[in-house]
């Protein structure tokens, strides 16, 4: 479900607040980041990440504005899924500055060797914003959707030619994104997806 205005405490209190929301925030994350090919990190976002990332943009920035916040609202819910969908977070982790360069021009077509496999075996491709994509270079962090109509993956993977690999999803992982999808749905929120 998006988060609204409503969500959002003010950055005094919030700051109060924070270790508690943290420490549940960080185990939510826990089971819907996962990681792939040693280098591919998935952040699958639900309302409780999303509402994280603002009240610390919130934070960071000191935002009182109303406009600020709202900003920041609109512009973090376009991370969520929409019905029958999953969106993530797609972080690139290599540590070398050299070799990230190398690699994040080789993978330019990255996004699109992106998959989540599903219990019938069909490999449901990312789609993705293609501003994110650069004429000669793939940024390293990439915010994609993945359409699975509803469906609970069972495996995430990449079948690019320099990068090729699968993970399976445990059982907890599994449970978590089936939750955010009956979320998804619940709200009926609009697609956002490119």
């Amino acid at each position: 479900m998006p988060i609204s205005r409503s969500d959002i405490l003010d950055y005094e209190t919030y700051g109060d607040e924070r270790p508690t929301i943290r420490a549940k925030v960080l185990k939510t994350k826990a089971l819907r980041r996962l990681e792939v090919a040693d280098v591919l990190t998935f952040l699958f976002e639900n309302d409780e990440t999303i509402r994280y990332q603002v009240l610390e943009m919130v934070r960071v920035e000191r935002l009182v504005r109303e406009a600020d916040i709202a900003h920041e609202i609109e512009t973090y819910n376009e991370l969520l899924g929409g019905p029958g969908e999953l969106g993530c977070t797609l972080l690139i982790s290599i540590d070398d500055p050299e070799e990230r360069d190398l690699k994040l021009r080789a993978w330019l077509g990255l996004p699109a060797h992106l998959y989540l496999r599903t219990a019938d075996g069909e490999q449901v491709r990312a789609t993705w914003d293609p501003r994110q994509v650069g004429d000669d270079r793939l940024s390293a962090v990439q915010y994609l959707k993945f359409p699975v109509a509803g469906r609970t993956p069972v495996a995430i993977g990449v079948d690019h030619p320099e990068l090729c690999a699968e993970r399976p999803l445990s059982a907890e992982e599994q449970a978590a994104l089936a939750s955010d999808l009956a979320s998804n749905v619940a709200s009926g929120r609009a697609s956002a997806s490119s």
